[in-house]
């Protein structure tokens, strides 16, 4: 590898932190969430290293799900957005995949299609959040038209809070009181426990637990927090110092002149860009780790490289190992910098950064 940008995942974080979420309701089981390539750390690499462990893996859609059972992978996995169009319904059904039941015109769909076996199902509510599930007071009513169907095996009630990383307000309390209103005698299990609920909201964690965010060590508030302040960072974001150079008060690095110096400034040059995915929006000051000691993003970021200040490490020359997020560099704290969440970071990495698995 000659360029030297890479994301090294430590695959025992992922498992550690998919543990903690177990060990907060040890009776629940808990769907791990590997969508979008897993947040970006490999879906295949994630979904073969707590294979055997996890209860199910949760994606966004067939397609994510289909190259999950093309390499092997025989743990249920439940389609988080459910199917977009009925043809999909043979794959769920020759691929054994659960599948998320958001809308009267899915149920529609499952009336007429017999399965070789049958369908384990999750049935939404829309509890509050408003962007997918059967509403409150529909509910029971889709549950009963599942329920009678004969190729329906179990149906999980679920729904997804819009604020869990909230923990002083009120929204969620009433969107967990609300779906327990309108599943008053339904007997079945129920999931409604994202990463913040799993971690924040006691009363959230039911029978069915569905850590995404925390798996990879992130949290998702924005304050230290007792359970989240126990997650291990998967992901450590590096590169080297490409190239040193020193300019003079009043001199500027980078294009449009964005950041000029105040003092003798000694420059570093990272191979890391917004063509890695990096944020093109990391404001100068962005904190960065140079072999071990903090620094910061002087000046924008390009598509290929990213300049440092090098001035009070007189030890980095080219070669220096640069860190832009990981064990020792909270993912959070560069987020808030970009004005963004650590989501974003973890999933907009491209294909150009080598996934390193230790």
């Amino acid at each position: 590898m000659s360029r030297k940008a890479r994301a090294v995942i430590r695959l025992d974080a992922i498992r550690a932190n998919y543990r903690l979420a177990k060990s907060l309701q040890p009776a629940a089981k808990a769907v791990a969430v590997i969508k979008a390539d897993a947040y970006g750390h490999g879906a295949v690499t994630v979904a073969g290293a707590l294979a055997g462990e996890a209860d199910a893996f949760g994606v966004a859609c067939i397609e994510e799900a289909l190259v999950l059972r093309e390499v092997g992978i025989s743990t249920p996995i439940l389609l988080l957005e459910g199917f977009f169009d009925r043809d999909e319904l043979p794959l769920i059904d020759q691929h054994q995949l659960w599948t998320v039941i958001h809308s009267v015109e899915q149920i529609n769909a499952l009336e007429k299609f017999t399965p070789s076996s049958p369908l384990h199902v999750w049935l939404k509510m829309d509890s509050g959040m408003h962007r997918l599930g059967v509403p409150a007071s529909d509910y029971a009513k889709a549950y009963s038209r599942l329920a009678a169907l004969p190729h329906v095996d179990e149906i999980v009630l679920m729904s997804h809070f819009a604020c869990a990383d909230d923990l002083q307000g009120n929204a969620t309390q009433a969107q967990i009181d609300l779906f327990r209103q309108h599943t008053v005698g339904i007997d079945a299990r129920h999931s409604l426990a994202n990463s913040p609920a799993t971690l924040g909201w006691p009363p959230a964690r039911t029978d069915w637990l569905r850590p995404g965010l925390m798996l990879y060590g992130a949290s998702p508030f924005e304050e230290p927090h007792p359970e989240a302040d126990r997650l291990q960072p998967a992901m450590s974001l590096r590169s080297e110092v490409i190239a040193v150079r020193d300019i003079e008060p009043g001199e500027s690095v980078g294009y449009g002149a964005s950041w000029t110096a105040d003092r003798v400034t000694r420059v570093g040059t990272v191979a890391m860009g917004y063509g890695d995915g990096y944020p093109r929006h990391a404001r100068s000051g962005t904190p960065v780790l140079v072999n071990g000691v903090r620094s910061r993003i002087i000046g924008r970021v390009s598509m290929d490289m990213i300049t440092v200040d090098l001035s009070d490490i007189p030890d980095a020359g080219v070669g220096a190992d640069v860190e832009f997020w990981g064990e020792t560099h909270w993912i959070n704290e560069v987020a808030g910098w970009c004005d963004t969440i650590p989501y974003t970071l973890m999933t907009c990495l491209t294909a150009r950064i080598p996934r390193v698995y230790i």
